[in-house]
């Protein structure tokens, strides 16, 4: 009997040994092993024209991210530039000195420049019929129109990609539809093996597609929202520029208190 025990448990602790051993290899072979209908496989199945579904919407992805990031930082910029404006240019004792505190490559610099610029060579063969307050206010405006136009460069791409991409992707989520309808009447038969791989290509295309769509769409809406705010600091800059350029004095805008500050002379 005592052997038999004892048989019995050295049988035991070998079996449960030897299933020690065996399971972290059976393990890692199951987590090594690659999902037959993930986005690589869908991909090298999907051929050329899956390959080139992904890259165009890949691409259309980084390019819409990298103009949503620079516009951000370029309005960053001017934000914080009409933040500074009274600190910097109105204490200025003139509109020149007020100018040079700016930076060089500044859009209310521009605006000032070209304000001043026109204010100097007012008087010439072209424009002596032109009154010198009009010629002022032409010349403010185009370099409003110019930095305003600049603000507007790569919206329109933006808009382009959260319009188009969901299409793109729709490309090839038919693609891999028609792809499953070829396996099942090659099988002759419906079976899950057959139409698992291009149903999920195709569903992999309609998701990347809206995830390239949504961000598009919403940075869009947000740049363009902050673009009007930006917009609407340039234009009373300049008219306040063009103001004071007429008149002497700074005017004070409606629904303003009016600046401690006294402003530079011209």
């Amino acid at each position: 009997m005592k052997n038999f025990v004892s048989r019995a448990g050295l049988t035991a602790s070998v079996a449960l040994g030897t299933l020690m051993v065996s399971f972290p290899a059976f393990a890692a072979e199951e987590i090594t092993t690659e999902n037959p209908y993930g986005l690589k496989a869908a991909l090298e199945q999907g051929g050329p024209i899956a390959q080139g579904t992904f890259a165009i919407l890949v691409l259309m992805s980084l390019t819409s991210w990298y103009v949503i990031f620079t516009k951000w930082w370029d309005q960053r910029k001017l934000l914080i530039e009409s933040k500074e404006l009274d600190k910097k240019f109105w204490s200025a004792p003139s509109l020149k000195d007020g100018a040079a505190k700016l930076d060089k490559n500044s859009a209310f610099r521009q605006i000032v420049d070209d304000g001043l610029r026109a204010a100097d060579h007012h008087e010439g063969r072209l424009t002596d019929s032109i009154d010198k307050n009009e010629w002022v206010t032409m010349s403010m405006a185009r370099s409003t129109h110019a930095i305003n136009t600049r603000l507007q460069g790569g919206l329109a791409w933006l808009a382009s990609v959260g319009s188009t991409s969901p299409f793109v992707g729709l490309f090839g989520t038919v693609v891999g539809i028609y792809r499953a309808l070829i396996n099942i009447g090659v099988a002759g038969q419906a079976s899950i093996d057959k139409v698992a791989g291009p149903v999920g290509e195709a569903l992999i295309m309609t998701a990347l597609g809206l995830a390239v769509a949504v961000p598009a769409v919403l940075g869009y809406n947000w740049l363009i929202r902050r673009n009007k705010d930006v917009q609407d600091r340039l234009n009373n800059f300049s008219a306040d520029v063009h103001g004071y350029m007429m008149s002497g004095a700074r005017v004070a805008r409606t629904g303003v208190a009016p600046a401690a500050t006294v402003a530079p002379k011209a």
